[in-house]
């Protein structure tokens, strides 16, 4: 067994402890770290590991706590305030550092921190759940197939259910709007106000774009300047959607968002393990050349999304504890590999056909 120090912090939500019991049934040992003692300690002393209670908000004392940790896999929401102070300090610690965010603006972070980790000989790469390795990997493979490409379209269908901190995170977003990128630039869209049918696997449906971390990552992972990506959803769902965006100023409020935060905690407790298998997910998406007339579709089948974040959140961290290459930012296709995802229990080959 690998000697590495890895630490999970965060390691008592509902996917940071999936991620940490199911290191220890791989024979690792990992430090768990959080903010909550209480809870730390629980889930500690049921599978006999260190723990330490690490404060985010005290740079000098979470760089200190990370000097003999050689990784970080960051589970700790929401990221939005908790990704830049870990990067941070693993960069001035020397720690590799990873994460399951799907948050934009944290892999926008990432990466205007990509030359400070270059130096300091370390890894940052968020999103190595669900959020973003299979759209990431799929994205890198579509490139592959048509470098030429201008325009790259993702998405995924799935009728699992939200864990606390996904549903958080989706909250924080409805004050903010929707987002494609443009010639290059990401750009806020109004709630369902971009649509097309899709085809995912189960047959067309009607989708909306969504904010997902893609149109950030998978310009990183292939330099194609305009990128969506979607979901399905019934049209009239989609229509309560787009009548949100007359609130989007109210729904930025902290007291509106701790209140929407508050019922999550009451009536969320994240999928259960039968659930989760009941239920996988079919990953789409298209790249086009316009100007040629070109187009390449690719698809793939993957496990549930919370058990693709615990196989893909592990599958990295196996790859960083013996990385021996240069640091800086990475997606997770650009570190892995687009084969990544097919690496993963539970997923297909990826599928790549003309259009």
């Amino acid at each position: 067994m690998n000697n590495k120090h890895i630490m999970i912090y965060g390691a008592y939500g509902y996917t940071g402890e999936l991620i940490a019991r199911e290191a220890v049934a791989r024979g690792y040992h990992p430090v768990l770290a959080g903010r909550n003692a209480q809870k730390l300690q629980l889930l500690a002393d049921e599978l006999n590991l260190p723990a330490v209670v690490i404060p985010l908000d005290a740079q000098e004392t979470l760089e200190q706590s990370l000097l003999n940790i050689d990784l970080v896999i960051h589970c700790a929401g929401p990221f939005s305030a908790t990704a830049e102070p870990m990067m941070r300090a693993c960069i001035n610690a020397q720690t590799h550092y990873q994460d399951i965010t799907g948050e934009i603006a944290v892999f926008e972070a990432a990466y205007s921190l990509g030359d400070r980790a270059r130096t300091a000989g370390i890894v940052l790469c968020p999103g190595t759940g669900f959020d973003v390795i299979p759209t990431d990997c799929l994205a890198a493979a579509l490139h592959a197939a048509m470098p030429s490409a201008t325009h790259l379209v993702l998405g995924f269908d799935s009728d699992s259910s939200l864990s606390p901190g996904t549903a958080k995170t989706a909250i924080e977003g409805l004050g903010i709007g929707s987002a494609v990128r443009r010639n290059g630039r990401i750009q806020v869209t109004r709630h369902g106000q971009v649509t097309r049918q899709i085809d995912f696997g189960r047959g067309a449906k009607f989708s909306v774009a969504i904010p997902w971390g893609d149109i950030a990552t998978a310009f990183h992972s292939t330099g194609i300047g305009n990128i969506e990506v979607y979901i399905p959803m019934p049209p009239g769902r989609a229509r309560k959607l787009q009548y949100l965006n007359t609130f989007r100023w109210l729904l930025r409020n902290n007291r509106v968002q701790n209140w929407l935060k508050a019922k999550v905690n009451k009536s969320l407790r994240g999928p259960s393990d039968t659930y989760r298998a009941k239920h996988k997910t079919w990953v789409w998406g298209e790249v086009r050349n316009d100007r040629r007339g070109e187009r390449r579709v690719g698809r793939l089948v993957t496990a549930n999304g919370y058990d693709v974040t615990v196989s893909g959140a592990l599958a990295v961290m196996e790859f960083l504890v013996d990385y021996a290459g240069d640091g800086g930012y990475f997606t997770p296709s650009a570190l892995c590999g687009a084969g990544l995802v097919e690496k993963l229990p539970g997923s297909s080959a990826l599928d790549i056909t003309s259009g």
